[in-house]
Order: structure tokens, then sequence, then C-alpha cells
């Protein structure tokens, strides 16, 4: 098997794995990193959505062969302490409910509002839509993103 070198919250990890093993399963099982959630597996929940060079990227279909000289970012790594402005508004708008889709939901708001720092409602109902809640948590979802890039401007 060969051997990947990748930078995971900036920090340079090096893994043993077959060529086609998705980035998800690298980060959970390989690495212990459990922040970001299998949901689907086929790339249509945003459960396991990372950061790749600061993109929203589905890490269950991301294979490890396309990551060496890439910056990937977990959930783990978006900020040190909890304070980066999407997870302050998270917490402040009490978004989650059962919580398993939290990571990718802030994961995909945090790369959304990189891009786009003062968004309307269609905006982030668009850039949401491919994140799945099954507790239906949209509402606060999208409150959460809007108070997110207030923040951040």
């Amino acid at each position: 098997m060969p051997t990947y070198t990748l930078s995971i919250n900036g920090k340079t990890q090096t893994v043993t794995a077959d060529a086609d093993t998705p980035l998800l399963w690298i980060l959970r099982d390989e690495l212990n990193m459990l922040g970001t959630k299998f949901g689907c597996g086929i790339a249509q929940c945003g459960a396991c959505t990372v950061h790749v060079d600061g993109m929203a990227t589905r890490s269950c279909q991301t294979p490890i062969s396309f990551l060496e000289e890439v910056k990937i970012t977990t959930i783990e790594g978006l900020s040190a302490d909890g304070t980066h402005p999407v997870q302050e508004a998270w917490k402040e708008i009490d978004v989650p409910q059962c919580g398993y889709c939290q990571a990718g939901q802030i994961m995909t708001a945090a790369a959304f509002l990189a891009e786009n720092k003062n968004p309307t409602e269609e905006e982030i109902r668009e850039a949401m839509h491919g994140n799945i809640c099954r507790c239906a948590s949209y509402n606060r979802i999208e409150k959460a993103v809007k108070v997110a890039s207030q923040k951040m401007s």
C-alpha cells in the first residue's frame, strides 16, 4: 500500500492506505478524528464535509490519493477553541437538536461565508441546500449562518 503525506489542520500526517480509500475513513479510523461524521456514504447528506483548500468537500467520496499537496481542515481544525464566528453563531442560536449533522453544517457554512461575506436569505438557503438535518433545524441553521455573516463583517 502507498504512503501519503497530508496536511490536516495545519499538521503533517503520514498514512498508509489504498489509493481509493476515502478521506473520511482516514480521518476517523487512522487518525482518530471523530468530528467528521459518516452519513450516507454517497456525498448526498453533507455530514462528512471538510475543507480542502478552503472548499467544502465531501470526505466520504474523496480518495486519499487526490489529497497530497492540499490543505485539509476538519471541524477540529476550524478553530482551536470553538470561537470561529460560525461556531459562535451556532451556540448563540442554539442550532443543534441531535447534533449529528452539525460538523458538516458548520464546515459548509464556514466555506460559504469565506466566499460570500454578506449573503441573502436565498443565497444561504442555496449554499446549505446539500446538507441534510434529520431533526429539521433548517430555520435555526439559516439564522445562524446569517448571524455568523454579521460576526465576520
